[in-house]
């Protein structure tokens, strides 16, 4: 079994975050992919997110149609600070012990990965899958000691568009997936401020997940103007 965990607020989902679980799920081989709403993450005031009930509904109406996407409550469930060690080790041990386990995640976002607690110790628990985002770049991995990345080639690879997914080694004895993707034009922050100006949401979020946001006037949205 090979498992993605996506992690992240999805305050709202919307179909970027589709497009990268779809795209890990067809590169990587992966038979299903998890998509975990954060709690209480420690990187961000809770005043900037919706409730935990409304995040998880809206991801549930965004993966329906996807038999191989599957919703988890595990970070929102917990009282205390989320973070993402502690939900891979709570996954590893209820799953049998062959699963694979790739984290899914942005490479704005990994390249941060120092911060967090106990990231060599989370490097050693399971793969990433590493994303591509505007104005990042692959080869600034290199300046990561945690990492241990010596193949500096793949990186130049994956920044040059030359490699759909590309194996990289970790010190750790995991790998790290390079995914490069084409720039998605929809972000939470953008569709946020869309929604408190009253205007269109067209192509950025899943049918069902505008509906809901509507429906319930959340991120002080109603119908666009």
């Amino acid at each position: 079994m090979k498992l993605g965990l996506y992690g992240g607020a999805f305050n709202p989902i919307h179909r970027c975050h589709l497009v990268v679980a779809e795209t890990a799920r067809t590169r990587l081989g992966l038979d299903r992919v998890l998509f975990i709403p954060t709690g209480d993450p420690p990187h961000k005031p809770p005043s900037e997110l919706m409730p935990a009930a409304h995040r998880l509904e809206m991801v549930r109406l965004a993966i329906a149609p996807f038999s191989y996407f599957q919703l988890s409550d595990i970070e929102t469930g917990r009282a205390a600070k989320s973070y993402t060690i502690d939900s891979v080790r709570t996954l590893r041990a209820s799953h049998p012990a062959d699963t694979r386990f790739i984290f899914i995640i942005g490479l704005d976002a990994f390249a941060d990965i120092a911060s967090w607690r106990e990231p060599e110790r989370l490097l050693e628990l399971c793969d990433f899958a590493v994303v591509s985002r505007p104005g990042c770049l692959f080869k600034s991995l290199e300046k990561l000691p945690m990492l241990g990345i010596t193949d500096v080639a793949a990186l130049e690879r994956l920044d040059g568009g030359r490699a759909e997914a590309q194996e990289i080694r970790l010190k750790g004895g995991t790998s790290l997936w390079g995914l490069p993707i084409p720039p998605c034009n929809a972000s939470a922050q953008d569709i946020r401020k869309r929604l408190t100006q009253r205007q269109s949401l067209e192509n950025l979020l899943p049918a069902g997940v505008e509906s809901y946001i509507l429906r319930h006037n959340l991120f002080g949205g109603g119908a666009p103007q």
